[in-house]
């Protein structure tokens, strides 16, 4: 028996501001869509258009608060770059940075629901 990958999933509470976010900071783009036939809940899948792994963001309409709880942050997703410089650059400029490593020559990002992406650069062999 073999398991793989499919996806990860992220509860967000503005949607379309986390839609914005994922592809302007990482260039994650939707990929589908499945909404409830009662409008109770919208799951959205991004793909990065290289590799099959999506991330999925779930929207709930009745969810009451105006956050998750999302504990310590010590758990997170990371996303490989061939441009470090330019992507450190850019995510300083949007204000995402939450976290910077330059010892291990990475860094970390949050999104609008305050979940941590960690930047790192793409393995060389």
């Amino acid at each position: 028996m073999k398991f793989t990958f499919a996806h990860n999933n992220f509860n967000v509470i503005d949607l379309d501001k986390s839609l914005k976010f994922y592809e302007e900071a990482l260039g994650l783009k939707e990929v589908r869509r499945k909404e409830a036939a009662d409008g109770s809940f919208i799951l959205v899948y991004l793909g990065d258009a290289t590799t099959s792994y999506q991330l999925e963001l779930t929207w709930l309409r009745d969810w009451e608060k105006d956050s998750y709880n999302l504990g310590d942050n010590e758990f997170h997703l990371a996303f490989e770059t061939e441009d470090m410089e330019a992507a450190h650059a850019k995510h300083k400029e949007m204000g995402c940075i939450c976290f910077e490593n330059p010892a291990m020559g990475i860094y970390f990002i949050n999104d609008p629901d305050g979940y941590w992406l960690e930047i790192v650069p793409a393995k060389r062999s």
